[in-house]
């Protein structure tokens, strides 16, 4: 009997360690485990269509991850979206002609915010607005425009 119950017990562990490693990499996929809260400050950029970006997501420079998007919001006068990005304090050299593009990464679509730096002098404070900016890539409408300027020059 004394067998039966240690092999059960490795069993149960094993299985304990299956659960925990699924919640982690859940939780990786899912950008929930940047629970701490670093000190950062927050800036903004306005987007004709922000597509599948969504709260928590990335924001990157140069391939690394500066911050997230903090907020989404549509204004109802201007008819854009309104991305709010919190950016980590130590990276507070970013030129103020900075740009902000939202690109697709990986195999499952996750859209992040992409900064790329410019050559101004001074630097990105606080509450402060992004003007250049290139929105979201939308899939169905650029193969809905290959496929119309395909059907107009067959038809020419």
């Amino acid at each position: 009997m004394q067998h039966t119950s240690t092999q059960d017990t490795f069993v149960g562990l094993f299985v304990a360690a299956g659960i925990a490693g699924l919640f982690f990499l859940s939780l990786q996929v899912s950008n929930l485990s940047s629970f701490s809260q670093r000190d950062s400050y927050t800036i903004t950029a306005r987007f004709e269509n922000s597509g599948g970006l969504k709260v928590k997501s990335p924001v990157s420079a140069a391939g690394v991850k500066i911050g997230q998007v903090s907020d989404i919001h549509f204004d109802v006068k201007t008819y854009e979206s309104v991305v709010t990005m919190s950016i980590d304090s130590r990276y507070n050299t970013l030129p103020d002609d900075t740009t902000a593009s939202i690109f697709t990464a990986g195999l499952l679509g996750e859209q992040y915010v992409n900064l790329e730096p410019g050559g101004s002098e001074s630097y990105l404070k606080n509450n402060d607005k992004i003007d250049i900016t290139q929105p979201a890539i939308i899939l169905e409408k650029a193969i809905g425009q290959f496929l119309f300027k395909a059907a107009e020059e067959k038809s020419e």
